[in-house]
């Protein structure tokens, strides 16, 4: 049996795949076009708006990782009731969702839509929910700043504590949850206690061997240099980081987090830093 990973070629499913295969794990790389996958395993064309292409792909595995592809709120929505349909008439063995940051709070969203009509097909469902990405940090814009001037600087406040993690993390959880269908509902991922501003800025400096020091920048100049990266999709992005601004933190709860429920501890930020070799 083999475990099915959307989005394999991308920053989530990638490390995923990764993972699985260092495991010795049989991976199955779910893409749009499987001639030009190159990683481990073997690959199967899928298409997020084709129940029936997701259905015959989930059919005879153990074990799916998905995350909705980035889109409109529509996009997303007809995505998530694709792979529900899928799941329904294949009735996979396990199914991990990851939320790529965002929560659940909204009954209406793409996820939470997902996530109820899996539960009420009472297939065996963990919610992977991480919070802000390390990978943020490697944005040429952010991480040149640290090189070439020693300030870290992001879109948040200096007292804003948050549960950073990898996507190798993810990974480590991801691969933990495949194999324990025991365990459902949602899996926090993160560092515990949160970090500030500050405590990102030491890591780095203790992995460069200078000084780097934090500063809060206002989310509408941060979205200027994202824009210059990612286009038009930066703008959501600012927006997130506005909403952000509005909130007290945004640690995970350490009763659902995977170092409780998993035994599973993310990495330092030093050590992430380390093994990218940054």
């Amino acid at each position: 049996m083999t475990y099915l990973i959307h989005g394999a070629t991308g920053a989530q499913g990638a490390p995923v795949i990764a993972a699985l295969a260092q495991a010795d794990l049989d991976v199955t790389a779910a893409v749009r076009t499987p001639s030009s996958y190159a990683g481990p395993g073997t690959a199967v064309a899928v298409d997020f708006t084709d129940a029936a292409s997701l259905a015959d792909a989930y059919r005879r595995v153990q074990g799916i990782f998905v995350h909705l592809p980035i889109g409109s709120p529509a996009d997303q929505l007809s995505a998530a009731n694709a792979v529900a349909d899928a799941a329904e008439a294949s009735t996979p063995a396990r199914v991990v969702v990851s939320t790529s940051g965002y929560t659940l709070e909204d009954p209406e969203s793409a996820l939470a839509v997902l996530v109820r009509r899996l539960e009420e097909a009472e297939i065996s469902t963990a919610i992977v929910q991480p919070r802000l990405y390390l990978e943020n940090l490697l944005l040429p814009f952010v991480v040149e700043s640290v090189q070439e001037r020693g300030i870290l600087s992001y879109p948040i406040r200096a007292d804003y504590a948050v549960s950073w993690s990898s996507h190798l993390d993810v990974a480590d959880v991801v691969v933990g949850l495949l194999q324990d269908d025991a365990i459902t509902g949602i899996v926090g991922v993160g560092a515990l206690p949160g970090l500030l501003g500050d405590d990102l800025a030491q890591s780095f400096a203790a992995h460069l061997g200078r000084p780097v020091r934090f500063d809060s920048r206002d989310p509408d100049a941060f979205g200027e240099d994202l824009a210059r990266v990612i286009g038009p999709g930066a703008a959501p992005v600012v927006e997130s980081y506005k909403w952000r601004a509005t909130q007290p933190h945004e640690v995970i709860d350490e009763a659902t987090s995977a170092q409780r429920r998993l035994g599973i501890t993310p990495r330092s930020v030093t050590e992430w830093l380390g093994q990218l070799g940054v």
